[in-house]
């Protein structure tokens, strides 16, 4: 388990400055809220900046802890958020050096989102070549907020049903369903 330390805001300085020196042509942006360090990555560079963080000697990232997506539809600051209204966030921890980096990537639909349709804008390069973990959690960011993931080992729904009409947590998909409740029998107790 890691534990918050003095010297790691210094440590992730050093990541920082890693990739910088890295991938100076990226315009990266970095920010902090309660000691936790988020690098916002072009969706494009994503697969170059994982591989980096992961193998070089200074950052070892090695473990994967999450994946999850967030939509920002109707977020009080939309409007100063990068490039998107959905983001994928990605939880890198550095065992050799105790070190926690979050990746986020903005995407911005070119579709209408109350729907099922395939968005190529809501499209992103899976890390599974790299972390053969991400592929479940990849699976349900894809079922819940319908983010693609290009590349992936096994890309089909985790919790809902294959035929599943919308993509639950967005936030413009309605609270009461779109007849879900209306389509399925409600089997109780006694029926079983």
């Amino acid at each position: 388990m890691l534990t918050h330390n003095p010297s790691e805001t210094s440590s992730v300085s050093s990541t920082l400055a890693k990739l910088k020196e890295q991938f100076a042509e990226l315009s990266l942006l970095v920010g902090e809220f309660r000691s936790e360090t988020t690098v916002v990555v072009p969706a494009e560079n994503l697969i170059s900046v994982m591989q980096f963080l992961r193998d070089d000697e200074a950052c070892q990232y090695t473990f994967l802890s999450d994946v999850i997506g967030l939509d920002y539809l109707n977020y009080p600051a939309a409007d100063s958020l990068p490039g998107g209204r959905f983001a994928v966030v990605y939880n890198l921890v550095s065992p050799t050096h105790n070190r926690r980096l979050f990746i986020k990537v903005m995407l911005d639909p070119s579709l209408p989102t109350d729907g099922i349709e395939d968005d190529p804008a809501l499209h992103l390069a899976s890390v599974t070549g790299l972390w053969p973990g991400a592929e479940w959690p990849e699976r349900e960011v894809y079922d819940m907020f319908g983010i693609h993931f290009d590349d992936h080992p096994d890309h089909r729904r985790i919790l809902t049903w294959e035929d599943f009409p919308a993509h639950p947590l967005r936030k413009d998909y309605p609270v009461t369903g779109h007849g879900e409740r209306e389509r399925y029998k409600y089997v109780g107790r006694e029926d079983v």
